[in-house]
């Protein structure tokens, strides 16, 4: 069992390495398109188009990944039969995704509000298609137990959408400059964002062309007995996760539905998205803790009667995402120059933002109550009411109130969620969370907060040097309090090394 364990851990950090990494260069590429990009109203129809990237590919996988593990696993259950059987299912769906997209590309370019460029539409409709597809190739190298070549897969793709995006927004523009006959004949200046939707498109190709020896070598065998099953097994998980993606995307699906003025709606949402970007420090975070702690949570699952590292845990995240949240703030000097100046009216939801996603992160550490005691019926329904909370928010407030309103949405969908998640748990699944710190922490980030951001220091110097002092001063509670010098692993040895001398 502990070599298990032990094997988990290790695959999960390969695999939580790939995705962080994956997301900070990805993030690197919002710099480069709102320095690129500097009208608002580009960029938020970007943001637009992703929205309902991110939406489709729930719809396009509609649960099978999870379905394809469960189903892979069962002993009665042939792997070869299990994985041909659901490629082929949305091998097929993909196919006719693309084909309708293609056929009613007019009416849904006038539905969506987007009629300059519907060819735009038809390039991510044929990306998301190809990446639903692709789930279930790189789950069976998660079956198979090759973290290594699902990482690399996963990075190779990553730089190759960056590697596309700086040749057609960098690299093109500067030899059409000076040689335009060299490159006129596939290169046109004017085309702007659309080559954001080329690179990711060119950047899937490659990905699928690697992926091909893992859809190959072996006999296709469709079960359709089976496929109802597993169909049967998954649907809940569709909608669980169309609630999700809901929540996570809402801004970027009704802007140009709740505004009058099509432009203002772009604008507002590319402003918003922008700033949004600096919030993915609380976000990778967030998911690193995931990744540790889910095999963490398997490895405690034996043993339910002690629940004291659950509350451990639990302390430890709230502790740290405060720290990584007044990081960013107090150094928001500095990092307000990841977006140009036309989106740094934005800046203002950066705080509200942040502490949604860490109201989110202790949602997640929550969970574990429903997860270990097979209730999770309940995290769906959670997720239902803040995918309602969150869309009615935005609809009626955002209109009035502007991207503010969409920020505000997220910190009270997830403030409600944790919540309710907290006192249903205590009624089902009691832990002992050690709310006294919690309540000390939140305390003295709320105090050092407000001492940083509202205490008025011309100088920029003496400003982020006076921050710093107060993020030391958090440290330096933290070090005396709950995690002493000593005990600090690499730390430790050395003072033993020390003693033993």
């Amino acid at each position: 069992m502990a070599g298990g364990v032990k094997s988990l851990a290790k695959d999960t950090a390969i695999y939580g390495l790939s995705s962080i990494l994956g997301r900070f260069l990805n993030w690197c590429l919002t710099p480069l398109h709102v320095y690129i990009f500097t009208n608002t109203v580009e960029y938020g129809k970007v943001s637009y188009i992703y929205g309902f990237v991110a939406l489709f590919m729930v719809l396009l996988t509609y649960g099978m990944e999870t379905g394809f593990f469960r189903f892979m696993n069962k002993k009665d259950e042939d792997p070869a039969k299990v994985y041909s059987s659901v490629i082929t299912s949305l091998g097929v769906t993909s196919i006719l995704f693309i084909g309708l997209c293609a056929l009613f590309l007019s009416p849904i370019s006038e539905w969506m509000k987007y009629t300059d460029h519907p060819e735009h539409i038809l390039m991510m409709a044929v990306t998301v298609a190809m990446d639903a597809f692709m789930v279930i190739p790189f789950a069976y190298l998660r079956y198979k137990k090759r973290p290594l070549r699902f990482a690399g897969l996963r990075i190779i793709f990553i730089f190759a959408n960056i590697f596309f995006n700086l040749f057609f927004l960098v690299a093109c523009p500067y030899i059409y400059k000076s040689f335009p006959e060299t490159i006129d004949w596939f290169y046109n200046p004017g085309y702007g964002i659309g080559y954001i939707f080329i690179a990711n498109l060119l950047a899937n190709i490659v990905l699928f062309a690697l992926l091909i020896p893992d859809m190959t070598g072996f006999k296709y065998q469709f079960d359709g007995a089976l496929l109802r099953r597993i169909y049967k097994y998954s649907f809940p998980l569709l909608i669980l996760g169309i609630a999700g993606v809901i929540n996570q995307t809402v801004a970027q699906l009704v802007y140009p539905h709740i505004f009058e003025s099509p432009d203002e709606a772009y604008s507002q949402l590319g402003i918003y998205n922008a700033c949004l970007k600096i919030t993915v420090v609380i976000t990778m975070f967030t998911q690193a803790f995931r990744y540790a702690y889910e095999p963490f949570v398997f490895a405690k699952n034996n043993d339910n009667k002690d629940t004291r590292p659950y509350a451990e845990a639990m302390k430890y995240f709230i502790i740290f995402a405060l720290f990584v949240f007044l990081g960013v703030m107090f150094f928001m000097d500095i990092l307000k120059y990841i977006v140009s100046k036309n989106y740094m009216v934005g800046l203002s939801i950066v705080p509200i933002a942040m502490m949604g996603e860490i109201f989110f992160g202790i949602y997640f550490n929550l969970s574990v109550w429903y997860k270990l005691i097979d209730k999770t019926q309940y995290g769906a329904t959670f997720s239902v009411l803040g995918c309602v909370i969150t869309v009615l928010i935005n609809i009626i407030f955002v209109p009035v109130f502007g991207f503010i309103a969409s920020a505000w949405a997220t910190f009270v969908c997830n403030l409600i969620i944790m919540s309710i998640s907290y006192f249903y748990g205590q009624k089902y699944f009691p832990i002992r969370y050690d709310l006294k710190t919690i309540a000390l922490y939140f305390l003295l980030a709320g105090v050092l907060y407000t001492l940083g951001v509202y205490v008025p220091i011309e100088n920029e110097v003496l400003r982020l040097s006076y921050r710093t002092l107060l993020l030391g001063v958090f440290f330096l509670v933290l070090v005396k309090r709950d995690l002493p010098v000593s005990e600090i692993p690499y730390i430790n040895k050395f003072f033993k090394t020390n003693k033993k001398v």
